[in-house]
């Protein structure tokens, strides 16, 4: 099956005036090169209120800037015999243990070798309905978070599990592993998570955000580092590893918000917990997954 990728669009609203477009862009959008903004200013992919323009034009404050990445070519979806860990499963859904450093779904740079791949070769109708780049996905996990992942199967029970995602009746449980001793031993950080305007890859808090309620219990104290038990009220983009980051207590192993460690290759950060009822029968069902032995190493290495 072959998939068209989507453009990627961005509206950028002007805060300043007598700046060139090409400046303004280089700091607004930092991870595109000045050379591919150059380009895509040529071929027209960059409008200044509805306008195709020129590197040089000044911008006026107010100006509205169309930014379009054109996606890259179709991605071929196929299915390939990766082996998964099925913790549970009927004619509605799946429920695996997701590995670290396996990408959900394709995406640019990760056409092959996904989850989705893995999918499609077990249950080969997921294919049959719903977002073609991501059949049966009702939520994701970061590639390198490990745990607890919902498949649907069918497009009724899809929705139905959307649904619940989106009521927050979905009961989410996490460990997690962060440098310090964090006290007190159980509270909720509430802060609105957002792109961060230094760096449109990442994540912060941010005033203007979307609303992100992150709630956390100390399970285990182990010397300058801390144990948590983490549920998420809301599902916000790298949510705990932001959250935790604001408040001053990063997760161990996470490149990206939070502090490297000679203890573990990847972001501390397991899904051990999810709970929400079945699509035919309504029944409330919760499942749990131990840690992974890499990070179960990490906390053997940490007590000495």
């Amino acid at each position: 099956m072959v998939v068209p990728l989507e453009p990627e669009v961005r509206i950028l609203l002007v805060t300043e005036s007598a700046v060139r477009l090409d400046k303004y862009l280089a700091k607004a959008c930092p991870e595109l090169s000045r050379s591919r903004l150059q380009k895509l200013i040529e071929q027209g992919y960059i409008l200044v209120n509805g306008c195709e323009a020129k590197a040089s034009q000044k911008l006026n404050v107010g100006d509205a800037i169309r930014v379009t990445l054109p996606p890259p070519e179709p991605v071929s979806l196929v299915a390939e015999p990766i082996s998964i860990n099925v913790i549970y499963e009927d004619d509605d859904l799946l429920v695996i243990d997701k590995p670290a450093g396996l990408v959900v779904h394709p995406s640019p740079g990760y056409t092959t070798h996904t989850l989705i791949n893995a999918l499609l070769a077990r249950c080969p109708d997921l294919a049959s309905f719903g977002d073609a780049m991501r059949p049966g996905m009702v939520h994701r996990l970061d590639r390198d978070t490990s745990g607890l992942m919902i498949i649907a199967k069918n497009s009724l029970a899809q929705q139905y599990l959307i649904n619940q995602f989106k009521g927050r009746s979905v009961s989410k449980g996490y460990l997690v592993l962060v440098k310090g001793k964090l006290i007190p031993s159980q509270g909720i950080i509430d802060a609105p998570v957002g792109r961060d305007p230094a760096n449109r890859k990442r994540m912060a808090v941010v005033t203007g955000g979307r609303e992100a309620r992150t709630r956390y219990k100390v399970k285990e104290y182990l010397g300058d580092y801390t144990l948590l038990e983490v549920t998420t009220e809301t599902g916000r983009t790298h949510q705990i590893r932001v959250h935790l980051a604001a408040i001053g207590y990063p997760v161990v192993g996470d490149s990206v918000y939070g502090v490297k460690s000679a203890y573990v290759k990847r972001q501390f950060v397991h899904a051990y917990r999810l709970g929400f009822h079945l699509p035919t029968s309504g029944e409330y069902r919760e499942f749990t997954c131990e840690l992974p032995s890499d990070l179960k190493r990490a906390i053997q290495l940490i007590k000495g």
